[in-house]
């Protein structure tokens, strides 16, 4: 599905985002792990999120829904030999699914599942679970040792001290899952921080855990204490908005109910030292890890933007939104470069070539690096084709910077947006009018 997003002279109005899709995965995976029911309030509806509620149901928890984005998980808890056993969970899309979910069938004695997906999952690594989960002592093999599909057997795990390669929320994510599962208590140290979600959610389950600086460690646990959860509104999803609010004339535009934890602020951070006037009391980093998601609201209008330098230390902090950098960085003065973004080569696409592509053939003057890019800005957008590549945030991209752009931009594969944010059009129109 193609579509022409045309430029505009004004964006302005209040809006509010898209459910959080990595909350929305977490809380309904908690959900599934839990003896008693859980409530969840606004979650994401999206191709992602409902292979996820697809993957649980799959596993013998029942999802009982009350209305848009409200249900009640009945769960299979913690440990349990009523799980469906020798199937295979389809993930469809969702990277998230397909690393977090293993951390929890690793820990069932007994059971065996495959994980796989659609064309784009398949070209997904998953090794980097893999190694952890090995060293528990559960089995998993994967295509090549590093593509899905991924055959998991449950066994009884053991506690390791594991030390991420790269900045992962979804690999530490996994081994902290498992680690509820395993005898003694384990630990993940990261290089830099990522998005802090399941350690949140370990918190409000009154899971043992702790976090010393880089590290977080898990002990084992029979059951969840869990109730109720809320997700809060979108910041990848807002960032798209955002971005546009920074680059169309005459824009302003309220985000209201986005959660405003600072592993995920990375990007309004960046936006608001590139010039751009952001007004939020986003989260400072705190001592003690929070059980809950602070929400709030965040209003961004747009001025003159100066380049930038992202450095490998805020990139996790930002991951999902650095394509939305370079668009930015054709409008700021000067040099706009990222660095240690190596992670971005494994994506849905491979997002540094898709960018420097993308954003090259409307004329943006962008060049590729082995970890990240550099964009020569000032100059804009002039207009064109992109194509989204069957990437949500690709499409998104092409859309933003169309109506921004001098000509027009025409996204092939707009349909790529609904994997995250189905209502995306709809909102950029009414910001629009």
């Amino acid at each position: 599905m193609n579509r022409r997003f045309l430029p505009v002279d004004r964006l302005r109005g209040n809006y509010t985002p898209p459910a959080d899709k990595s909350i929305s995965h977490r809380a309904a995976l908690f959900g599934a792990m839990s003896a008693d029911p859980v409530r969840i309030s606004n979650y994401l509806d999206s191709h992602d999120t409902a292979a996820t509620l697809a993957a649980v149901l799959a596993l013998g928890a029942a999802v009982d829904e009350h209305g848009p984005g409200d249900m009640t998980i009945r769960g299979v808890g913690l440990r349990t030999p009523a799980a469906v056993t020798n199937g295979t969970l389809d993930v469809q899309n969702s990277g998230t699914l397909l690393r977090l979910l293993p951390g929890w069938l690793a820990g069932q004695p007994g059971g065996e599942w495959t994980l796989t997906g659609d064309e784009s999952i398949q070209r997904r690594p998953v090794d980097r679970v893999v190694e952890p989960l090995r060293a528990m002592g559960a089995g998993l093999t994967a295509r090549d040792e590093r593509f899905p599909p991924l055959h998991v057997v449950g066994a009884e795990l053991r506690a390791i001290d594991y030390t991420l390669p790269v900045a992962s929320a979804q690999v530490k994510s996994c081994v902290l899952i498992a680690g509820m599962l395993a005898v003694g208590q384990t630990s993940v140290t990261e290089p830099e921080q990522s998005r802090d979600h399941t350690e949140r959610i370990l918190c409000r389950a009154r899971v043992p855990f702790e976090r010393d600086g880089l590290t977080s460690r898990v002990s084992e646990v029979d059951e969840l204490e869990l109730y109720d959860l809320h997700v809060p509104g979108d910041p990848s999803s807002a960032a798209f908005i955002a971005a546009a609010a920074s680059i169309v004339p005459d824009a302003r535009v309220v985000i209201q109910g986005m959660g405003l934890n600072w592993t995920r602020t990375g990007f309004f951070r960046i936006l608001e030292r590139m010039g751009a006037v952001v007004i939020a009391e986003l989260e400072k980093r705190p001592e003690v890890i929070p059980s809950h998601e602070p929400i709030g609201e965040v209003d961004v209008a747009q001025a003159p933007l100066v380049a930038t330098t992202v450095e490998a230390d805020e990139v996790p902090l930002a991951i999902d939104e650095l394509p939305l950098v370079a668009l930015l960085g054709a409008f700021a003065e000067g040099d706009t470069v990222v660095r240690g973004a190596q992670e971005l080569r494994v994506k849905e696409t491979d997002r540094i070539a898709a960018v420097v592509e993308g954003l090259g053939g409307l004329g943006v003057d962008i060049e590729a690096t082995d970890d990240g890019f550099v964009v020569h800005g000032g100059t804009g957008v002039e207009g064109g084709s992109i194509d989204a590549r069957g990437d949500h945030r690709m499409a998104m991209l092409g859309a933003v910077a169309g109506i921004a752009s001098q000509t027009g931009v025409e996204v092939r594969g707009m349909e790529a947006a609904a994997v995250s944010y189905p209502g995306f059009e709809a909102d950029l129109k009414a910001l629009i009018a």
